[in-house]
């Protein structure tokens, strides 16, 4: 029985009824010649690797009351019929109907009381393809371990070993009674009011040095310098202080402005997938002396810009994007268990010229890794361990009930993520790998999602909205991939 770290937690106590800790993906595979059955081939992929995958095997086990973060056990009623199954798209089995199906599958929630897990292969689409969608919650995995699960799923050649050697078989546990679980979380209840002093000291001195408050940072220090005697050492019990550092440089932080999609989202969701080449991109890149990411972050802010434009809801202000940032250091005693934080950068969607947007783009990302480095994002993870979930859960649903999306602007419009694959084809059960789509999630006030996986030659992107917010993201996700062709022919780029 292991505890899950407030973090993880975190991602079970946001959801509502209309807001989901799950994400996924969508991989689309050619099927190899001869006899071949997609569902039983990819249901024994995983069935001889389950004691190499343990956030398959393990479900929750609720703290009464909610007085304290769930536990994860082998669950003793593992059923993988449960959580692999088999569907297809209606004819002609087109990017259409494929769209539709994943929008309405993303659009449930994972079932508690059995590992937070479901895989759907899918038939039904022309030459010879098949697509699988794997929905994980967040609360198993972050995108690092989540990419580190997949590669253990899948192969480096067609033609790989049908039998792998178990490293030791994986064994169910019993479900604990209530009186167990409780005995093991309250010595972890007993230490957070003590560790929440010592975080609360941490951050405020960090915020006044990040804004140069003179005030806050005097207030602080005194604070954490009381902290520094016998009662700092009891507190600290088990755990290393952190060293006081020398103050980082002060950084504005804008509030981002209203759009269509920043509102209350429901439980209805619309999904649209594209790819484009990785090399132009590149190309690209080389041309204007910038990153991949910095292309990636300037062609969304291009098509943003002219899908809000055409639709008369372009703010004069640029939007705010969330960017998630992995903070895994490669030192984690546990691999399956959430290290990430996230920045906020200046999405220029008020900029005119693409060649000007990348540039802006490159300075809003050094900027916002400034502040990002200032307050580090162990602490601000660490937060996440104190407030019971109970508590979280009350709060969620206070924020839904008062329609609270509504009445404040968002930190940020839109989450865009830009995330590295594997240059080397992948295989599943002998099946190629054409495409790796992610489908991600969004949260009440932030009703759109554009998420980037580099795999092979291409870059594949997912777009997830709420269907009554964005009905039409598939007409922003052909906004990016003609702004990819503008962006190169602005650059002098060979298309």
């Amino acid at each position: 029985m292991k505890q899950l770290s407030g973090l993880d937690a975190t991602f079970l106590h946001m959801e509502t009824a209309s807001q989901f800790g799950h994400v996924s993906s969508l991989c689309i595979y050619e099927r190899p010649s001869g006899s071949y059955d997609p569902l039983d081939a990819f249901r024994r992929q995983v069935e001889r690797r389950l004691h190499l995958l343990e956030p398959l095997r393990r479900r929750l086990v609720e703290v009464p009351l909610g007085l304290d973060h769930p536990f994860w056990i082998e669950d003793p009623d593992f059923d993988l019929d449960f959580h692999i199954r088999h569907t297809a798209v209606p004819p002609p089995g087109g990017d259409q109907q494929l769209q539709e199906l994943v929008a309405r599958l993303i659009g449930r929630p994972l079932d508690r009381s059995h590992p937070l897990w479901e895989m759907y292969v899918i038939e039904g689409l022309p030459d010879d393809r098949f697509a699988v969608l794997t929905k994980i919650h967040h609360a198993t995995v972050d995108g690092a371990s989540g990419a580190e699960l997949t590669m253990l799923i899948l192969d480096a050649t067609p033609d790989a070993r049908a039998d792998i050697p178990p490293d030791g078989d994986w064994k169910p546990e019993p479900a604990p009674t209530d009186m167990q679980v409780l005995a093991r979380a309250s010595a972890n209840l007993l230490r957070k009011p003590g560790r929440a002093l010592l975080l609360s000291a941490r951050v405020l001195r960090e915020f006044g040095e990040t804004t140069r408050n003179p005030v806050v940072i005097e207030t602080a220090r005194q604070w954490r310098r009381s902290l520094r005697g016998p009662l700092g050492q009891l507190l600290n019990v088990g755990r290393k202080r952190d060293e006081e550092r020398d103050p980082p440089p002060a950084v504005p932080v804008s509030m981002a402005p209203r759009t269509p999609f920043n509102g209350p989202i429901t439980a209805h969701r619309k999904f649209a997938f594209r790819a484009a080449s990785l090399q132009k991109v590149k190309d690209i890149k080389n041309a204007l002396g910038a990153t991949v990411n910095d292309v990636v972050m300037a062609v969304c802010a291009g098509a943003l810009r002219t899908y809000l434009e055409k639709r008369g809801a372009l703010p004069d202000e640029p939007l705010v994007s969330m960017i998630p940032v992995s903070i895994r250091t490669g030192e984690e005693t546990d691999r399956w268990t959430n290290r990430v934080s996230g920045l906020l950068a200046l999405l220029p969607t008020d900029e005119p010229d693409p060649i000007e947007r990348v540039r802006k783009v490159h300075d809003a990302m050094m900027s916002s890794k400034e502040i990002f480095n200032a307050i580090p994002a162990e602490t601000l993870t660490d937060f996440a361990q104190f407030p019971s979930p109970a508590i979280f859960t009350r709060a969620m649903r206070m924020a839904v009930r008062f329609r609270l999306a509504d009445r404040f602007n968002p930190p940020a419009n839109l989450v865009i993520s830009n995330v590295p694959g594997p240059r080397e084809p992948l295989y599943a059960a002998g099946a190629k790998l054409l495409h790796y789509y992610p489908v991600s999630t969004i949260v009440d006030g932030q009703g759109l999602n554009i998420t980037v996986q580099s795999y092979l030659d291409s870059l594949d992107f997912g777009l997830v909205s709420c269907r009554e917010l964005v009905p039409d993201v598939g007409d922003l996700a052909d906004e990016i991939v003609r702004e990819i062709d503008h962006l190169a022919e602005a650059a002098g780029v060979i298309i």
